[in-house]
């Protein structure tokens, strides 16, 4: 069981950045690749970035390729989304997420695929 809680939401203006973090509970954090989600009102959940258990892999979204940088600190428990140049567009609630997978490959995981789900935090681009 892996309990995951993000923190850093707000609200910002167009092209200021803001760093989301997501800890997580037990001793086994490393044997899962992590990935970030977002959702605004009446949409489906949008994968954002993903990054494998060791960090050595990452894979984006192509709306926020070069932009926003996924990253994780195994001795903490925690992974991070930093995110820069926002725009309104990215305004909406970002989850995190776990999924057990050991391998330095790290494959464009669908929402189902994922075991583990944080609550969610809002961020908000104003322009």
């Amino acid at each position: 069981q892996v309990q995951l809680v993000e923190s850093g939401g707000g609200l910002v203006q167009a092209g200021d950045s803001l760093r989301l973090s997501c800890a997580a509970s037990g001793r086994t954090f490393s044997t899962y690749a992590m990935g970030w989600f977002r959702q605004t009102p009446g949409k489906e959940r949008e994968f954002v970035a993903a990054i494998s258990w060791s960090g050595d892999s990452t894979n984006y979204a192509d709306s926020v390729k070069g932009r926003f940088t996924v990253s994780r600190d195994n001795a903490k428990n925690t992974v991070y989304l930093q995110m820069n140049t926002l725009t309104p567009e990215d305004t909406a609630v970002y989850y995190c997420a776990a999924v057990l997978w050991t391998s330095s490959y790290l494959p464009r995981f669908s929402y189902s695929d994922y075991d583990y789900w944080g609550q969610g935090t809002q961020v908000t681009v104003s322009s």
